[in-house]
Order: C-alpha cells, then structure tokens, then sequence
C-alpha cells in the first residue's frame, strides 16, 4: 500500500471517531471529508483544507438563505448550485465545491435551518479537515535519498557523455548511440518534479538546493547538445582535438567531484589563448574543422559559466552547488 492510503485510512478513522466521541450526526461524513483533505504535500494540504473549509462555510451560508427563503425542495438544489459555484470559482475555492455539496446536502437532508443544525455541520468540518492536517502535517515521506540517487544517476550519465565526446574527438569513426543524453534529460525532469515535491513538504526551513540544482544541469545539458551539433563536424583527427578530449575528460571527472575547482575552467582559457596564437588554417578543409572545434570550446565554457553563477562556492557547506561542476 502506498504510504497516501495508509494515511487517509488513519485520517478517516480518527475523525469518525471523534465525530463519534462529540455526538455529531452523521459521524461517517467526517471521515468523508477527511478522505478529501488528505494531500501528497504539507503545502498542498494546508492549502487544500484552507480552501474546502472556507468553501464549505460559504456554501453552509448561501444554502440557509436560500433554503429557508425557497424551501426544501429538490429543485432549489440546482438554485443552490447555481448561484454558489461560481461564486466559489470567482474567489478560487473551486477545490473545496466537493466539500461544501457534501456539508450542504446533509443540511437538506435535516430539512431545517437552526442553529444547533449548523454547528453540527461546523464541527464534522473540524473533525475531518481538521484530523487531515495533522496527518498531511505530522508525516510525509522525505525525498532525499531518491532526489540523491537521481543526482548520481545524472552525474553518471554526464561523466559518459563527456568521455564519449573526447573519445570521438580522438577517433572520430567511433561510434555512440547517444543513450546518455535521453537518460540525463529524464533524470532531470524527474529530478525538478521531485524537488518540487520537496519544496511543498517544507513549510519551513526550506534551502532551494535542489531545483537550483536541477536548473543549472538543465542548462548545463542543452549546452552539451550544442557541444555535440559541433561535435558531429569534426570529421578527422586534429592535433587542437586532442586538447579538447583533455579537457573533455577532465570534466568527466569533475562532474562527479565535492568541490568545484575550476581547473576546466583554467584549461578553457589556455585553450582559447593557444587557438589564437594559432597559424591561420591553410585549407578549407582544416578551417571547417577548427572552427568547430573553437565552437565547442565555446560551448564548454557557457557549461562553466552556468556552474559558477548557480553553484556554491568552495568552503560553503557541501549540500549546496559546491557538489559539482
């Protein structure tokens, strides 16, 4: 069982059992509500009950009124509906209708409007919302370790893409199938719905860690897929992609180091200083080549400049970007 229905069976129960304890009728329509308001996040949970208890209090006002005004008849039900629902949409409480039909239909059913009748009403909303918000706050499962295995997955999958590169620069017949770029972009979408969960699971104490994390390899790989367009131009071997492979596998590994260093980024900058010392290309042929080969230095150096302007900086606390490059 997913650890939802084990929560909603424990929010239900408690509040037909206090609804029990304090007399309300019918004790059933508390764990009714409390089904409803249980949430997958702390934030979402807060924010559903807030919205179907002001909701509910809105709908118990506009039926009474009109209730007694046009009586009890099945026909002022669609009365009912039609003029509260879309006051409910106007002031964005269309998650709590569910609610609200469920507490005014039981005032129907009593087919009077007192003030004992209404309290009744009020106090199932606090039994069952109210027993829904302690569940959804007391417990929800922590994301780290999958958010922590998906970070390791993608740092893999990066570390490949990186020496796969520098070994086609090298040979440029080897071939790849490419794998690891489809892997890398459904880690990071996982990665950002996760993260997304985490951030509503933390009503307090929050640190953005994870979906700044998740934005800079997002970047990070669309600039991997420019390094590769220029890449598939590189169609023999030349002495300045050597150089490149090299700095190529050193990003292989520092995608998985603790701490950003900067070396690639030192290599970068030795690299563009010796292509412009170079002897101007002399064919056709080589000038194609090295300006792909320029190109895609360019593009490594965009991938560090997302490191440094999203990560942590050395010395700052190891959960933070300092992870890596």
């Amino acid at each position: 069982m997913g650890i939802r229905v084990i929560k909603t069976a424990v929010a239900a129960i408690a509040a037909i059992y206090t609804a029990y304890y304090l007399d309300l009728t019918p004790a059933l329509s508390a764990g009714i509500l409390a089904i409803l308001g249980v949430e997958v996040t702390r934030m979402k949970g807060l924010k559903s009950v807030s919205a179907r208890f002001v909701a509910s209090v809105l709908g118990l006002f506009f039926a009474s009124v009109i209730f007694t005004v046009l009586g009890f008849h099945y026909w002022v039900v669609a009365i009912f509906i039609m003029v509260t629902f879309p006051v409910l949409s106007r002031f964005q409480l269309k998650g709590g209708i569910l609610t609200s039909s469920v507490i005014v239909f039981q005032l129907f059913s009593h087919g009077e409007v007192n003030v004992d009748i209404i309290a009744n009403e009020i106090l199932l909303l606090l039994s069952g919302l109210g027993w829904a918000t302690v569940i959804n706050v007391v417990y929800m499962p922590r994301e780290d370790k999958e958010l922590l295995a998906i970070r390791a997955r993608l740092e893999e999958d990066f570390s490949s893409i990186f020496r796969e590169m520098a070994t086609t620069l090298r040979n440029p017949k080897h071939l790849w199938n490419g794998g690891e770029i489809l892997d890398a972009h459904g880690s990071i979408e996982q990665g950002v719905n996760l993260s997304i969960r985490n951030r509503e699971n933390r009503i307090w104490g929050y640190e953005s860690y994870w979906s700044t994390y998740f934005e800079m390899r997002r970047q990070q790989l669309y600039s991997i897929q420019q390094m590769l367009a220029e890449l598939s131009l590189v169609y023999e071997k030349w002495p300045q992609g050597e150089l490149l492979a090299e700095l190529l596998e050193q990003l292989a590994g520092d995608v998985k180091s603790e701490v950003y260093r900067g070396k690639a980024e030192q290599m970068v900058f030795a690299l563009m200083k010796s292509f412009r010392e170079m002897e101007l290309p002399t064919t056709r042929e080589e000038f194609e080549i090295r300006a792909s080969l320029y190109t895609l230095l360019h593009e490594v150096d965009r991938y560090l400049a997302v490191a440094r302007r999203l990560k942590k900086k050395p010395g700052e606390q190891e959960t933070g970007l300092a992870r890596s490059n």
